[in-house]
């Protein structure tokens, strides 16, 4: 994997981010994921970039205050102007060791911007691995099922 291919971020899950029972509201983590999709958009791009749309999000696991929870982004399709970052995130019980467990993923579509805040070209991106050629496939399908 390349480097400016990925970003991966990590943060405990605190207090001030949960509902009572003590586990964490969605918004919390979609927002970090949303945080780690744009970081490696504009790592790749080298440019402000927005978020146009982001793919289903469905949770697998709950995620509870003390839990360290660890996004991974990485490119998976670049269009002209907009690219598909493939989030996961995983949930790690700090005290019991449990984990890390995937608690969901979403493609998010972040599209480059320049200055005068307008779309820009983005840089080609050949997949290498395994992996990349599997993601990028995947995504590509999905960016052409869209456009019908």
């Amino acid at each position: 994997m390349d480097a400016r291919n990925q970003v991966v971020m990590s943060q405990v899950m605190l207090p001030h981010q949960a509902k009572v029972a003590g586990n964490v509201h969605g918004g919390e983590i979609m927002k970090f994921m949303d945080m780690a999709a744009g970081a490696c958009a504009m790592k790749y791009a080298r440019s402000n970039c927005v978020t146009a749309r982001v793919d289903e999000l469905v949770f697998h696991i709950p995620i509870f205050v003390g839990a360290l929870v660890t996004c991974t982004a990485n490119i998976a399709y670049v269009g002209n102007t907009s690219m598909d970052v493939y989030v996961e995130v995983y949930s790690e019980d700090m005290e019991s060791g449990n984990g890390p467990e995937k608690a969901l993923c979403a493609h998010f579509t972040m599209v480059s911007m320049n200055r005068a805040n307008r779309p820009q070209k983005v840089p080609p991106y050949t997949p290498q691995t395994d992996d990349e050629i599997r993601m990028y496939e995947a995504a590509a399908a999905k960016v052409k099922a869209r456009k019908k």
